[in-house]
């Protein structure tokens, strides 16, 4: 493993699906510093409307360590720990700045919501709306107006389509 040693960066550790709760008190338990950004959005239960923590990033945590093969693997082992975030030879750090740009984020109580990431060129399947369920290609995107325009196939020809990012997912 290239990572240099003894510097502590942060990681992110791709966990099981609805797990990231639990994975993070089994790696507080570990003494692994480990931040898992949270925000409260509204749960529909059956008769009523309740407020509820959600992870902001779904399936993702992040830890602070000093990265080696031991603790690679001490997290690795860690049930609902899927995977650490990293290319074939070695984790990727998430720079510090990004990080604390998420805190100040949270700290000042802004009303946020995940967004998908999405790239020019990238195949969308739009989930809202009258054109739900149409999947296209992301032809361009304009972050001042938060639009997007979607390329969408119909009898072998293309049409573009204004949409709201919330309503476009990335097909994986």
């Amino acid at each position: 493993m290239n990572t240099a040693f003894n510097q502590i960066r942060w990681y992110a550790v791709h966990t099981s699906s609805r797990h990231e709760d639990v994975v993070h008190s089994r790696l507080e338990h570990k003494e692994i510093p480990v931040f898992l950004p949270k925000i409260e959005t509204w749960s529909r239960r059956k008769d009523r409307k309740k407020r509820i923590q959600v992870p902001l990033f779904r399936g993702y945590l992040f830890v602070h360590v000093a990265m080696d093969n031991y603790i690679w693997l001490h997290i690795l082992k860690t049930p609902g720990v899927a995977r650490i975030v990293s290319t074939q030879k070695e984790p990727v750090p998430i720079p510090d700045g990004q990080i604390d740009s998420i805190r100040i984020l949270l700290e000042n109580d802004l009303m946020l919501s995940p967004m998908p990431y999405l790239r020019v060129g990238q195949r969308v399947r739009i989930m809202n709306g009258p054109l739900s369920g149409v999947e296209g290609i992301l032809i361009s995107a304009s972050p001042e107006k938060n639009k997007l325009v979607v390329s969408v196939d119909l009898l072998q020809r293309s049409v573009s389509v204004e949409l709201s990012s919330i309503d476009v997912e990335p097909i994986i």
